[in-house]
């Protein structure tokens, strides 16, 4: 149970910045408003603590809480459903033998109509798929584990699939093909990656184990957490979701794109990096001060149809890696203004991208993301 915990991210969402562990109250931005994470600690009035058995299992697979309430589908469990009885068992064992903590639930703050909860049972009408998940016998053992795994406790499609205007995961060729969490993008994990190099089985086996690979960067903002939980996990259990994942490139062809006119490297953006990256990012000719020494040629961040990830890790850093081993970034919106971190990220886009084109409003886009 402890180990399903983990692959579900249970703690990672239902836990509040310096809060209790899974205690809720962890604000979760949509575009229908906001939502906060529930108490799931065994407290009996403001948790699961009265919650039996079927109560735990109807709210995973049928998203309807106890109390006979809809549950809104930011809590995924679109996916859960597909947790086997045995599993889903030691999920609710695991969970009721944790410390209770008496926390009362904050009141989500969504648009109307979407606040109107009876409106979700019309949802689930449409969008939650009733057929459980089934082995493909032809695709081998370690493949359905990472089937299981990516698609049921993992619920990697709710940050990496793109939603319609109903919220719901699209499927079919958009299935993993890209989505937007907390105002991060999560990248494609399928052909589609805009990844200068496709994800090969050991790369992902390396980041989801570690939060890093040598091809594609740091796990970094919401993907952090995760990996941290990810690697708690027995490595025949990672190494089985890097072959499901991979195996989702298999028929990828790969996108060739337009070679953009020799652009003149931003020069004050140069001398940004310069005087506050390049110690760490040399692409290997430099020492390794805070941990690894990612190379950001090879950063999907970079290579994006969107700055905002990188502009976002400029400003933020990355004070708690995924795993210790990382060591952390500093973060540059105290030191760097706008101005300065707009031209830094066009010249980074310019001299690690060259076939890309240029992104268009990067101050605008640093000023809103600082803001926010």
């Amino acid at each position: 149970g402890r180990l399903l915990a983990a692959v579900g991210d249970c703690a990672v969402c239902h836990t509040a910045p310096g809060g209790a562990t899974n205690a809720g109250g962890l604000a979760m931005q949509t575009p229908f408003g906001t939502l906060y994470s529930s108490n799931i600690t065994p407290d009996v009035k403001t948790g699961i603590g009265a919650w039996s058995y079927p109560a735990f299992e109807r709210a995973m697979r049928d998203g309807i809480g106890r109390d006979g309430r809809n549950l809104y589908p930011a809590f995924p469990y679109t996916a859960f459903r597909n947790i086997n009885e045995a599993d889903m068992q030691a999920l609710y064992a695991y969970l009721m033998s944790q410390a209770p903590v008496s926390q009362a639930p904050t009141p989500n703050a969504l648009k109307f109509p979407f606040n109107i909860r009876p409106l979700m049972a019309g949802w689930n009408a449409l969008n939650l798929r009733r057929a459980e998940m089934t082995p493909q016998p032809e695709r081998g053992e370690q493949w359905n584990r990472g089937n299981y795994l990516v698609n049921g406790l993992g619920h990697c499609a709710a940050c990496h699939s793109p939603r319609n205007l109903l919220g719901a995961e699209k499927g079919g060729k958009a299935f993993l093909a890209g989505g937007r969490v907390d105002g991060w993008e999560a990248p494609a994990l399928t052909g589609l990656s805009k990844a200068p190099t496709p994800w090969t089985e050991e790369q992902l086996f390396s980041y989801l184990s570690t939060g890093y690979s040598d091809a594609h960067g740091v796990a970094a903002g919401p993907m952090g957490p995760v990996v941290s939980e990810l690697s708690k996990l027995p490595k025949a259990d990672i190494r089985a979701m890097a072959v499901y994942l991979a195996s989702l490139n298999g028929e990828a062809v790969a996108q060739v794109q337009g070679v953009a006119a020799a652009a003149v490297p931003n020069p004050n953006g140069r001398r940004v990096f310069e005087g506050a990256c390049k110690a760490c990012h040399a692409d290997g000719v430099g020492p390794k001060l805070f941990g690894v020494s990612p190379s950001l040629a090879s950063n999907t961040n970079v290579h994006s149809d969107q700055p905002d990830n990188l502009i976002k890790v400029i400003l933020q850093g990355i004070s708690a890696p995924a795993t210790k081993d990382l060591g952390y970034m500093p973060g540059f919106k105290d030191s760097l203004s706008t101005a300065q971190v707009a031209d830094l990220v066009a010249y980074l886009r310019g001299q690690f991208a060259p076939n890309a084109p240029g992104w268009e409003g990067l101050e605008q886009t640093v000023a809103h993301l600082r803001a926010n």
